[in-house]
């Protein structure tokens, strides 16, 4: 494009090439400023462009975008555009941020909660594979330090791998314990092993005993759960009864009887029905093989206040303690062991006959005594209480 100029000394037209610059707003608004005085001088416009060395469409272009503007006007329209970049550039990096997050794979070994070093660069490392960010960047979403990102992972330890065997082996088979059960299960094996590198390996592993809802708390009117409370082995049973089913949609009655000092099962009993006669069988049963109690504790079911179990107390000199009606808070270490029978083992099995029932359930009730540790007892079973118990006791009770 070129432009006829007049020469103000040789009063003829030359041409010149007119360069193609770009103007800032400042010099935009002083060549306007400049032009309209031309205007109002009575100049034509075409005169006016070519002494500003621009075209008309500029002009009109110029009058649209910053006409009746200063130059201070300008200055703070250029700072906005500035502004509303950046914020743009800031929008435009979180919303990358929050894809990058929720790009995160969901593997049930990690749960990609990024709690660790170990996790982070992991995620790191998914991220800038799947959006091609630089370390800086992906450090910077997932907070971890650039440093600690280079560092070399720890090596784990040359048992690392068998431990994880024997937790997941242990997650198998006792299914409703968890790793504070299984760490200590590791102590009472004789291996010398810290607490929390039982926690980290568990939750490694993605093990986790699966949720059980929590039973309202029972309210109402009745005497202390600790009344009555025994101060050596056999003086205090517990009775009562618990309910399932089998495959076929028959009816299974429990009767479990429970010693509330040492927390042994003495007897399980399991069939279709149990009557009063079957409770004083039972009792007679365990009183040959250990000895009577000096007391009872049931509720107001029909077959604990029939007269053969109350006949069999007066003749074994055995007294009866009876909770309120409604109240089973007041017999709660039955129920404790009735909620521990239906969550580690009601609940995973199925009876197909009530032969397999009774034999399942006498094999988890000598399980229960000989390997389950109680806390209240110091992490004791209830037969290693009752045996440490008894030597402690022996002089005295000789």
């Amino acid at each position: 494009m070129v432009v006829r100029v007049r020469c103000p000394r040789l009063g003829r037209r030359r041409t010149t090439p007119m360069t193609r610059r770009r103007r800032t707003p400042d010099q935009i608004i002083r060549k306007l400023a400049e032009g309209n005085k031309l205007l109002a001088g009575g100049a034509e416009l075409d005169e006016v462009c070519r002494h500003l060395e621009i075209a008309e469409s500029t002009w009109h272009r110029w009058v649209a975008q910053f006409g009746g503007m200063k130059a201070d006007d300008a200055k703070r329209l250029k700072e906005l555009e500035r502004e509303n970049a950046r914020l743009k550039k800031l929008v435009a990096n979180q919303a990358l941020d929050i894809d990058m997050l929720k790009g995160l794979p969901r593997l049930p070994s990690h749960h990609w909660k990024l709690l660790t070093p170990n996790r982070r660069r992991d995620a790191i490392s998914v991220l800038r594979c799947r959006f091609g960010v630089s370390e800086r960047r992906a450090c910077l979403v997932v907070g971890q330090h650039r440093s600690t990102q280079r560092l070399d992972p720890p090596t784990r330890p040359d048992d690392d791998a068998e431990l994880r065997a024997w937790l997941r082996a242990f997650s198998t088979e006792r299914p409703r314990w968890g790793w504070r059960r299984a760490y200590k299960q590791l102590r009472r094996e004789g291996r010398r092993i810290n607490k929390k590198r039982v926690q980290r390996l568990w939750r490694a592993e993605g093990l986790k005993v699966p949720y059980r809802k929590r039973k309202k708390r029972h309210r109402g009117v009745g005497v202390a759960v600790g009344q009555m409370c025994p101060i050596r082995p056999d003086v205090l049973w517990a009775l009562d009864f618990q309910f399932d089913t089998t495959v076929d949609g028959k009816t299974l009655k429990l009767l479990n009887v429970v010693d509330e000092f040492t927390r042994e099962c003495p007897a399980i009993v399991v069939g279709c029905s149990i009557d009063a006669d079957r409770v004083v069988a039972t009792l007679d049963r365990i009183a040959i093989e250990r000895g009577g109690p000096r007391y009872l504790r049931f509720d107001n079911g029909p077959e604990f206040i029939a007269y053969a179990v109350a006949d069999w107390c007066r003749f074994n000199t055995v007294e009866s303690v009876f909770i309120d009606p409604g109240s089973p808070w007041q017999n709660a270490w039955i129920e404790s062991f009735n909620g521990r029978l239906r969550d580690e083992f009601l609940n995973g099995w199925q009876f197909d006959s009530l032969l397999e029932a009774q034999v399942l359930i006498e094999d988890w009730r000598v399980d229960y005594n000989m390997n389950r540790p109680h806390s209240a007892h110091g992490d004791l079973t209830p037969n290693e209480f009752a045996r440490a118990w008894t030597t402690r006791n022996q002089p005295a009770l000789a």
